[in-house]
């Protein structure tokens, strides 16, 4: 089985949302049993709905946990910083063209938001940064056309 990178952040994040997920169990439980008291349940709409609710939380239950085991968790705040791009790094880019500056932070596939500046490591843009320096040039192909930035600063923070 591979292991997925994953930020501490992604793994404190998701170990909150299963712990949100398990208490919640017996809430849907008691609602179940609840509607059971309610008489038939092939027309019991509120049986039937806490039990898809139940199906639900299982499912993401076990969605996240699979998600933690496979995960191998990377701390870049406990790596020398060398001004080389990696997984986790913070990375500020100018884009060659415009003069506009981009900080990202190169994140698993769960982690990843566009709007919040965290890519993913497989995206376009953070496989072509990922093993450069600081003050380096790179051209990178994205689904937009081809990018050309130079790496300002490389942080692990």
């Amino acid at each position: 089985m591979d292991k997925v990178p994953m930020t501490v952040r992604g793994e404190q994040l998701l170990r909150e949302e299963l712990d949100k997920l398990t208490k919640r169990r017996p809430e849907i439980s008691n609602a179940i049993a609840e509607a059971r008291e309610l008489g038939d349940l092939k027309e019991n709409a509120e049986y039937h709905a806490a039990r898809e609710e139940q199906g639900i939380c299982e499912a993401q239950i076990r969605d996240i946990e699979y998600k933690l085991s496979v995960a191998q968790v990377i701390d870049v705040t406990k790596m020398p910083n060398n001004g080389k791009v990696i997984f986790g790094a913070t990375v500020t880019v100018i884009d060659i063209n415009t003069d506009e500056e981009l900080t990202y932070r190169i994140v698993g596939d769960d982690e990843a938001d566009i709007k919040a500046n965290l890519i993913s490591v497989n995206s376009p843009i953070a496989r072509g940064l990922i093993g450069k320096e600081e003050g380096e040039e790179v051209s990178i192909t994205t689904p937009g056309g081809v990018k050309e930035f130079e790496i300002g600063s490389v942080d692990y923070v």
